[in-house]
């Protein structure tokens, strides 16, 4: 079926005559058929879409996309943490914050690094301070059996972290549109708002791009998908091996 009203008459203008044009050629792809009262008009079509389609598609392009960068702050058992973490999928890296305490993270595949100051180190104060020293603003290798391996990996790792964040509770619905950093959106909730609020890309793959998490849970943004970024482990002169349990597990 054709997107354009019947013609009343049977010489059309030449700029309805291009349109119809332009619309026969695309039909079934990205693009939408033409008209200045069509909010779906040059998008990728997402936003004609049911919500749980929607979800469907943002969440597949999540994850075939080999990077992105995840950054706000999110709430979980009582604990915020402040996320600004670059992620592929072998790995990641990036600066974590909690308890008025911030490290940073590396994993390349399953080596994973945490870099701290002293004061981090010396937790509760119970820790030796010369090690504490001995270690600040060093790349400590985090064995993979050590209990903060588990606790800190996820922060790592793009599918859990992704898992995690891009999820909307209750019933799932199609909301506004607006601009999200310049960039054409549709809004999903959960319940209404309460379950969650995800903008997703109208322009382009149809990427997350911010969620507004249930419950005050947190807000955390999506961004440079698919952009290349440097992961590699650190040199030897800027990391150590503290053994089989790191001081503050």
């Amino acid at each position: 079926m054709s997107p354009f009203p019947p013609r009343r008459s049977s010489r059309a203008t030449p700029a309805l005559a291009l349109c119809a044009g332009l619309g026969l050629a695309v039909a079934g792809g990205t693009l939408v058929a033409c008209g200045a009262d069509d909010p779906d008009a040059g998008t990728n079509g997402v936003g004609k879409l049911a919500a749980p389609e929607i979800q469907r598609k943002y969440k597949a392009a999540a994850n075939a996309a080999g990077a992105v960068h995840i950054s706000g702050t999110l709430v979980s058992k009582g604990a915020s943490y402040k996320l600004d973490m670059r992620l592929k999928n072998n790995g990641g890296t990036g600066e974590v914050s909690t308890k008025g305490r911030t490290f940073r993270l590396l994993r390349v595949g399953e080596r994973m690094y945490l870099k701290a100051d002293a004061q981090f180190w010396r937790g509760d104060g119970k820790n030796d301070s010369a090690a504490a020293r001995k270690l600040s603003g060093m790349y400590v290798r985090v064995p993979t059996d050590d209990p903060a391996y588990d606790r800190l990996s996820g922060f790592t790792d793009k599918k859990t972290l992704l898992d995690g964040v891009l999820t909307l509770h209750g019933k799932l619905d199609k909301g506004k549109r607006a601009r999200n950093s310049g960039v054409r959106t549709v809004e999903l909730t959960g319940d209404g708002g309460a379950g969650g609020i995800l903008d997703v890309s109208l322009e382009g793959r149809p990427y997350p791009l911010e969620l507004e998490r249930a419950g005050n849970a947190g807000t955390v943004r999506l961004a440079e998908w698919n952009k290349e970024f440097r992961l590699a482990e650190p040199s030897a002169d800027d990391r150590v091996d503290y053994g089989a349990k790191l001081p503050n597990s």
